[in-house]
């Protein structure tokens, strides 16, 4: 059973925000001329690396998981201000997952298989995930996902 990350996704208001970002980024890097990723930087390095094979990072945006990213990897980094990190590095493909609220956290945290909400898609939820971020919300707020 894989073991998973989850973290808040501060700044992003939507899963569409967050994709717009992270292709932001990509667009960015190949200007540079680096080699295109994603990945999300972090002072604390995870400890259970092993487990994590085959886990996801899961994405708590405005206080609700909404998505998830396939883990692909840990590599030691450096932040724009030359201090060391961990950058944690993230497939591509964002994955809606059912909607779950989640209180606020500082940093990240380890997530069971069995806290882990199913994906959409999986569960027969696909048509949910191409509603917009807005009616997305709204139904969460009145209870009726």
């Amino acid at each position: 059973m894989a073991l998973h990350i989850i973290k808040l996704c501060v700044g992003a208001s939507s899963i569409e925000d967050l994709a717009a970002w992270q292709t932001e980024r990509i667009r960015e890097q190949k200007k540079r001329g680096e080699k295109p990723r994603i990945f999300h930087s972090t002072l604390q390095t995870p400890k259970r690396q092993t487990e994590l094979k085959g886990g996801s990072l899961y994405w708590v945006i405005k206080g609700i998981v909404q998505v998830r990213q396939k883990l692909l990897g840990f590599e030691d980094g450096t932040k724009d201000d030359g201090s060391p990190c961990c950058l944690i590095l993230l497939d591509r493909k964002l994955v809606p997952v059912r909607p779950v609220p989640r209180r606020a956290f500082q940093g990240w945290r380890y997530l069971a298989q069995d806290d882990a909400p199913p994906d959409l898609d999986a569960g027969g939820g696909g048509d949910f995930a191409a509603l917009p971020p807005e009616m997305r919300r709204a139904l969460l707020d009145l209870g009726l996902i």
